[in-house]
């Protein structure tokens, strides 16, 4: 499985971005899909999930903000960001991992050993 994002960009505070992460590879079908960011050598933070039956999590802090979904047919995960924070700036992985029946614990408990499969990343850099 290979997983590579694109869309990071650098935008104005206020602004809008989309990223995209498709996937190849991908046999399994029932799995938790998940956004994370990472500001420098911080442990990067799981923000966004959706799962087989597009259940949908959300760290608090982007909340109203952000939104994932999944095209199936295109096999891209997408993360939709609205109002974007200066502290929104950060380099953001795609993450996924068959499951059980799809589950995906509450982001709150998302934990990156859980996850085997990667992107390489895509830089969001907001300006104030």
């Amino acid at each position: 499985v290979e997983l590579v994002e694109s869309g990071g960009d650098s935008v104005q505070a206020g602004g809008s971005l989309r990223l995209s992460c498709v996937a190849s590879g991908v046999t399994y079908n029932a799995y938790c899909l998940t956004w994370w960011r990472q500001v420098g050598g911080n442990e990067r933070e799981g923000v966004a999930l959706i799962d087989s039956d597009g259940k949908t999590d959300y760290t608090d802090s982007v909340k109203g903000r952000f939104s994932i979904s999944l095209d199936d047919a295109k096999n891209t995960l997408y993360l939709q960001i609205h109002s974007l924070k200066a502290e929104d700036t950060a380099m953001y992985y795609c993450a996924g991992q068959p499951t059980v029946g799809g589950y995906c614990p509450p982001t709150n408990q998302l934990r990156e050993d859980d996850f085997h499969y990667w992107g390489q990343g895509t830089q969001v850099i907001v300006e104030p």
